[in-house]
C-alpha cells in the first residue's frame, strides 16, 4: 500500500507505474473516493463537535423547557450523525478496496515488457554440461532410482501429486541442511513458521485480494501460504521496532502450497510444478532507505547465487520486465537454472524488493534516530524450494550408468558420493 498523500503529489507517477506493470488501476477513480471520503470525514467531524456541544449545554442547562428542547435538538442531530457515519463506513470501505489495488511504483531499471519472455538477462553462470551419452529426464531417472513415486503419489494426492522416496528424501534433507547451514554463517535467523494462516498477513503482503484464486481455503476462512514470507512478514505486524535492531533478517522454512492457478497444460508432469512443496525462505526487514534495499536486494541474490554455485549447478539471473512484477514489487530478479532435458533454464528463484508496501499494510515501523515513526523497507528470496531442484540436480549429475553423481557439498550429510538403486532403495515396490 502506498501512502495516499503520495499518491495525490504523484499522480502522473502512479499511472506511469500501472501502465509499466500492465496493471489496470484508475488513480482518477480513487482521488475522487478520497475527495469523497475527506467530505464525509469533516461534516461527521462538525456533526460531533455540535451535538457534543449541545451534550454539554445539556448538563449545564437548568430551565427545564430549554432543556427539553435541548434534548429534542440532540436526539434529532444524533439521527442524522448516526446515518452520515453509516454513508461515511461504506465510503471507507471502497476507498480502502480501491488503496490495497494501487500497485507499487517499479524501479526506473527495471526493463519493458509484459511477459516472463521480455525479461532481460544480466549475467550467466557455470557451463552447460556436455554429456557423452543420452541424457534422461528427472522423471525417468528419479524413477529408475526409486526416488520417487508419481503414480501413487496421484492416487493419494490427486493432479500433480507425488510420493519422494529414498535418495529423494534423503537428498531433500540433506539440502535443507546444507542451506540452513549456511544462511546461519550469514546471521539469518532461522524459523519454522506456519503455513496455515488468517487473512490479514495475506493482505498485508499483497497476495490478496489479487492472488486469492491460487490459495487453497478452509472452511473456517484460514488460507494455505505458497511461501514462508507470509507468515514471517506478519512475525512483527503492528510492532514498532528500534532502528538498532535493523536490519532484521530470517531464513523460514515452511511447506508451501499453490493451486497453480492459470498453468493448466504447464509442467503437468515431474517435480518442476506441484502443489505441494517446501522452501527455506529468506526475508529482511531494514530502514526505509532506498540504497538500503538495493543494497539488501543484492545481498540477498548473491546468497541464493552461493549456494546454486556450490552445488556447481548452471544459472542465469535475469531481472524481471515490468509486466511480470507482482503488485508490490519494486524489482525482482529470477533465478534460472539450467535443465539438460529441456536444453533451457528454469526458474529457481525469485529475489524482490517492496519498499514500505507491505510493511505500510502490515504497520510495521521503527523509530529513527530523531525519533520519528517510519515504515520499514521489506525484501525476500528463496535461499532453496524443492522439489523442484531435485529436478535440476538429478539432471545435471546424471552419469551414463543410470546413477547420479552426489553434489560435493552434499556428500558429508549424505555419506555417499553417488545416487544408485542398490545403494538407495530402503523399501520394496
Amino acid at each position: 500500500m502506498l501512502d495516499i498523500k503520495f499518491i495525490r503529489e504523484n499522480k502522473d507517477i502512479i499511472k506511469e507505474g500501472a501502465r509499466k506493470k500492465h496493471i489496470d488501476f484508475d488513480v482518477d477513480k480513487l482521488l475522487l473516493m478520497d475527495d469523497r471520503r475527506l467530505e464525509l470525514l469533516k461534516e461527521v467531524e462538525l456533526k460531533r463537535q455540535e451535538h457534543n456541544k449541545l451534550t454539554d449545554e445539556i448538563s449545564k442547562t437548568s430551565d427545564e423547557s430549554e432543556r427539553k428542547q435541548l434534548i429534542s435538538t440532540v436526539k434529532a442531530m444524533k439521527g442524522g450523525l448516526q446515518k452520515k457515519e453509516v454513508v461515511l463506513k461504506e465510503v471507507i470501505t471502497k476507498w480502502q478496496r480501491l488503496m490495497v489495488e494501487v500497485p507499487n511504483i517499479p524501479d526506473i531499471s527495471v526493463p519493458e515488457g509484459k511477459t516472463d519472455s521480455e525479461n532481460r538477462e544480466e549475467r550467466v553462470w557455470g557451463e552447460v554440461p556436455k554429456f557423452s551419452f543420452s541424457t534422461k529426464d528427472h522423471i525417468e531417472i528419479m524413477k529408475e532410482l526409486d526416488m520417487v513415486d508419481f503414480e501413487r503419489g496421484s492416487k493419494v494426492a490427486g493432479f500433480r501429486g507425488y510420493f519422494l522416496k529414498n535418495a529423494g528424501v534423503t537428498l531433500s534433507f540433506a539440502l535443507w541442511q546444507y542451506v540452513l547451514d549456511e544462511m546461519i554463517k550469514k546471521n539469518f535467523t532461522p524459523m519454522m513458521v506456519p503455513s496455515l494462516i488468517t487473512r490479514d498477513p495475506f493482505i498485508g503482503t499483497g497476495y490478496l485480494p489479487q492472488s486469492e484464486d491460487d490459495l487453497y481455503k478452509t472452511g473456517d476462512d484460514m488460507y494455505f501460504s505458497g511461501t514462508g514470507e507470509v507468515a514471517t512478514m506478519a512475525y512483527y505486524m503492528d510492532e514498532v521496532l528500534s532502528e538498532k535492531d535493523l536490519p532484521k533478517k530470517f531464513v523460514a522454512f515452511s511447506p508451501c502450497f499453490r493451486r497453480e492457478a492459470g498453468s493448466h497444460g504447464k509442467d503437468t508432469k515431474g517435480l518442476i510444478r506441484v502443489h505441494e512443496f517446501f522452501k527455506l525462505e529468506q526475508v529482511v526487514l531494514c530502514e526505509a532507505n532506498h540504497l538500503t534495499s538495493v543494497a539488501l536486494h543484492e545481498e540477498l541474490t548473491k546468497n541464493a547465487e552461493d549456494i546454486i554455485q556450490a552445488l556447481k549447478i548452471p544459472y542465469r539471473v535475469v531481472v524481471n520486465c515490468g509486466g511480470d512484477l507482482g503488485l508490490g514489487q519494486v524489482k525482482k530478479y529470477d533465478i534460472e537454472v539450467w535443465m539438460p532435458s529441456e536444453k533451457k533454464y528454469r526458474e529457481s528463484h525469485s529475489s524482490s524488493y517492496f519498499h514500505d508496501f507491505q510493511t505500510r499494510r502490515l504497520n510495521i515501523r521503527y523509530k529513527d534516530d530523531v525519533g520519528k515513526l517510519r515504515f520499514v523497507h521489506s525484501l525476500n528470496n528463496t535461499a532453496i524450494a524443492s522439489p523442484r531442484i531435485l529436478a535440476a540436480i538429478v539432471e545435471n549429475y546424471q552419469q551414463e550408468d543410470g546413477t547420479v553423481a552426489v553434489p560435493g557439498v552434499l556428500q558429508k550429510y549424505i555419506g555417499e558420493e553417488v545416487f544408485s538403486k542398490t545403494k538407495t532403495n530402503l523399501m520394496d515396490n
